[in-house]
């Protein structure tokens, strides 16, 4: 008998209290510091319940245990519903101060009939069988011009004869002179960017030109709740605007957004994918970022109205009361997501969209796929992956983002880490305030 592999304990932030979790297994509590010894002393324990629960347990026992919920993970994995970006052009009319795509190279659209319908067909052959929903992405998909604008209409419509449902990645500026051509489509939800109250987002996220964007994305946002759409609301944050949070929360707790079932919020951290125009100084690594929004949320509860971090495990733990299944992977590119533009290509993701090195086939004007590339992306997960081979973490990180770990060390099979057991503190500590958890 040994403690598990998979054993993480954490001091939980501003107590003296441990959070102890184990993902597969499933179990999950707070233990205090006498409890908790033997586990950081690596010593038998005392109370049976540590091998009830499976904290303590066999090794053997454990490997088979371990073995049976890979392969209903990724039996799981091969049904999830898939996400399909679809990029109709790369242009864009705002010059955030942080954009990555400014430095790609430019391409020449194509906006035909004859694009589209190979685009549709491709994912209606592709995927046969598999749930299924596109989201429009860019660049900016909603463009002001009666080219642009009537592309996209008709793409909605031969959308909803295929009863695919739509989602739209916009920075809003447009979303209502858009109004009417909405309606052609199956909405799934709008997803705009808000980077804080009114000068801080303008200083962010102006037009080309200058000109402020901030009142046209606000009522954008109004339009289209009271429509009816799901709004899902990003904030881009670095430490430059991160105290302006608050701010907004308050801002859009006022506009009654906050409280609107329609409205749902995701933090956005500036960091540098391919290419960032920001400064490095100006960025947070993931358990600094954290660490801040703790802070900001017990200063300021009101923007956990606004918006809970995930803090790994711990926000699916409060809202449910059981752990997140085992997660041998958190990749979805080739699996559960891919992305195509309306030059013929096709990519992994959208971390990979639009980057040529990373194309990994056509899809018009004719029909090819690299399979060696492809299988290279469909076979990475944390029992590909050597260095998650023994962490502790693995099953609560599940290896990270491919393109970062490439870029960062050379091959899709490397992890990009996450501070599992950092963000587990902060989380326990900001969501749980008994002195026990019960999974």
């Amino acid at each position: 008998m040994n403690w598990s592999k998979h054993n993480i304990i954490s001091r939980i932030k501003d107590s003296q209290n441990y959070i102890l979790v184990n993902s597969l297994h499933g179990q999950a509590d707070i233990l205090t510091p006498e409890n908790a010894d033997c586990v950081l002393k690596n010593e038998s324990p005392k109370d049976s319940s540590f091998e009830e629960k499976g904290y303590w347990i066999d090794e053997k026992r454990e490997e088979s245990i371990y073995r049976e919920k890979y392969l209903k993970f990724a039996e799981a994995r091969d049904k999830e519903e898939i996400q399909i970006f679809f990029v109709p052009w790369y242009s864009c009319n705002f010059a955030c101060s942080y954009c990555f795509q400014d430095e790609y190279a430019p391409v020449n659209a194509d906006l035909s009939d004859e694009m589209m319908d190979a685009f549709l067909n491709y994912v209606k052959k592709t995927f046969a069988g598999r749930r299924k929903y596109i989201t429009i992405f860019g660049g900016e998909p909603l463009l002001p011009g009666k080219e642009k604008m009537e592309y996209i209409s008709r793409f909605l419509e031969r959308a909803s004869e295929e009863k695919l449902t739509v989602a739209i990645v916009s920075n809003g500026y447009h979303l209502k002179s858009y109004r009417e051509i909405l309606k052609k489509g199956l909405i799934r939800e709008i997803q705009l960017t808000l980077d804080g109250t009114e000068e801080i987002h303008n200083s962010r996220r102006p037009l080309k030109g200058g000109k402020t964007t901030f009142d046209e994305v606000v009522e954008g946002i109004d339009m289209a709740l009271a429509d009816g759409y799901t709004v899902n609301l990003r904030a881009v944050v670095d430490k430059k605007n991160i105290d302006n949070l608050v701010t907004l929360a308050e801002f859009a707790d006022k506009k009654g957004w906050a409280s609107n079932p329609n409205f749902k919020t995701q933090i956005g951290r500036n960091y540098e994918l391919h290419h960032c125009q920001s400064k490095p100084a100006d960025l947070f690594e993931r358990a600094e970022l954290h660490e801040k929004l703790y802070e900001l949320a017990v200063k300021h509860p009101v923007l956990l109205k606004f918006h809970k971090p995930a803090y790994s495990l711990t926000k699916f733990l409060f809202q449910n009361g059981t752990l997140p299944d085992p997660l041998f992977d958190s990749c979805p590119g080739t699996k559960s997501e891919w992305a195509f533009d309306s030059t013929g290509r096709i990519f992994s993701c959208t971390a990979t969209v639009g980057k040529s090195e990373e194309q990994l086939g056509t899809f018009y004007p004719e029909v090819y796929l690299d399979s060696d590339k492809v299988s290279t992306w469909e076979n990475r997960d944390i029992m590909t992956i050597e260095k998650c081979g023994t962490c502790n973490m693995r099953l609560a990180c599940g290896g990270g983002c491919a393109s970062i770990a490439k870029n960062r060390l050379g091959t899709l099979h490397s992890p990009d880490c996450r501070p599992i057991s950092e963000l587990i503190s902060l989380g326990t500590g900001l969501y749980f305030k008994e002195e026990s958890i019960n999974v």
